[in-house]
């Protein structure tokens, strides 16, 4: 393409036309292609020239922005790339195979805008306007703006260097002393609590300098993978209004309030075999509101991943299959491909319960239609279920895969014998959830409870109340 202006000419070179996407969240959708797991074959043997991806800087800003600073030219961050070796390695592994299959099934090419940030949170993500009217985030907001205006009224960077300078110096001198003495030394000053608070993680700082300088591009949809960051401490109270307030605020940003926007529901973690088995931890109460949300907003998907983690951490390294099953649920959902030699939808979807039954001291498990097809147990492991009487203590059932006397659909029955009249039953329900209810196209099922108990998560103050179903 060639643009003139008077003696002036620009022209533009290697111009794609096709399919753009922008996947956004944490460290989890950050994730490069070298990190992840088998990167020493996918690297080399990828060539896909017709996929390009763009890695956006990280900005924040406390005032809404409509662009972004420069980087440097030879700087691989804000400028677009081919999913070749080895520019291939700096891509988010996710966006890489939910592209690769898209570009494979649509034959045209795909365009990756990856815009995440690790550590962040839903409220990051949001409309400062939207977080104003959420109770549990006045406080979050309140200590910012005034960390923030104490910055601007410290002389900003000039005068916290000063301060900096000033601290260092006193820090050396009683160091001296505390050596001297044989007494211990005091902390040294930490140069980035001295960095305008501006520039960092803050409520809506992200929505400002990151996503509404992009606002008027066109896009197909959008893909995030957020919420760890919202399973820690406290983080979780505003997360049931603060992650669907990222759905609605980024289509009003992109003036489409149907824009596809697929979930990645957050992985297990931790290397501790008990948090297997922690029911009260942060990550259920995250992965719920993830399920509530996307049962509650129109054109989203839900895809489930707690499967993928081996090694406890909380960056799994096995991204092929988030970037299938996210692909699948675009390919079916927005793209409205279908099966194979059928003209039945694209499955993607996992099982995903219906209801519990109770009789005769056993559980009954139904799942919604379209979902249960070839449901199986995975070798015919029946880990993952608990069962609760009318005490609300959880035990560990066995589980096997029956007919429905009513429709003959498949169920699964469950029961144990520590439980004699259950009440309550769940399923992949805890920190590292363990599981192997799949469908025929070995879809994990999602994390479920019958009940709607409140939880009282670690080191909360508070309990969890779960606001829909």
């Amino acid at each position: 393409m060639t643009i003139k202006s008077g003696d002036s000419e620009l022209r533009i070179v290697d111009i794609l036309v096709g399919e753009v996407w922008i996947c956004g969240g944490q460290s989890n959708m950050a994730w490069t292609m070298r990190g992840s797991t088998n990167a020493d074959i996918e690297i080399s043997a990828a060539n896909f020239p017709e996929i390009r991806f763009l890695k956006l800087p990280n900005v924040a800003s406390p005032r809404e922005q409509d662009d972004f600073p420069l980087g440097k030219p030879t700087d691989w961050i804000g400028k677009w790339q081919k999913a070749v070796a080895p520019e291939v390695q700096n891509c988010s592994a996710v966006a890489y195979y939910f592209a690769r299959r898209l570009h494979r099934q649509l034959k045209v090419p795909v365009g990756i805008i990856e815009n995440s940030w690790g550590g962040t949170m839903a409220q990051h993500w949001c409309n400062k306007n939207t977080l104003k009217q959420i109770p549990e985030m006045a406080e979050d907001i309140k200590k910012f703006d005034e960390k923030y205006q104490a910055w601007i009224d410290g002389g900003k960077e000039e005068g916290a260097q000063k301060r900096l300078a000033k601290d260092l110096a006193d820090w050396e001198k009683k160091s001296a002393e505390a050596k001297a003495k044989g007494e211990k030394e005091p902390r040294k000053p930490n140069a980035n609590q001295y960095k305008n608070p501006g520039d960092g993680r803050q409520p809506a700082g992200m929505f400002n300098g990151s996503l509404l300088p992009i606002a008027n591009t066109t896009i197909k949809g959008i893909l995030f993978y957020q919420g760890e960051n919202n399973s820690f401490g406290t983080s979780w109270k505003p997360f049931y209004r603060t992650f669907p307030a990222v759905i609605s605020d980024w289509r009003k940003a992109f003036k489409d309030p149907e824009i596809p926007f697929g979930i990645v529901q957050i992985a297990g973690w931790s290397n501790r075999r008990s948090m297997q088995y922690d029911m009260n931890h942060h990550c259920n109460v995250v992965r719920e509101i993830q399920m509530d949300t996307w049962l509650n907003t129109t054109n989203t998907g839900l895809i489930a991943t707690y499967d993928t983690n081996s090694n406890g951490s909380i960056h799994p390294g096995h991204k092929l299959p988030v970037g299938e099953r996210s692909a699948r649920w675009a390919l079916s959902e927005v793209y409205k491909i279908k099966r194979f030699g059928s003209n039945d939808p694209l499955e993607w979807k996992g099982p995903l319960f219906r209801e519990a039954k109770f009789e005769s001291g056993k559980a009954f498990v139904t799942f919604e239609e379209g979902t249960d097809r070839g449901l199986r147990l995975d070798q015919d492991v029946d880990v993952g279920f608990v069962l609760a009487g009318k005490d609300k203590i959880f035990h560990h059932a066995k589980a096997r895969i029956t007919q429905s006397k009513k429709d003959k659909r498949p169920q699964v029955e469950i029961w144990c014998d520590e439980v004699k009249e259950p009440v309550a039953v769940r399923y992949a329900f805890s920190n590292l959830p363990i599981g192997g209810l799949m469908n025929a196209r070995e879809i994990p099922a999602y994390p479920f409870r019958s009940d709607n108990w409140p939880m009282t998560p670690h080191q909360s103050t508070g309990s969890y109340i779960r606001r829909v179903k």
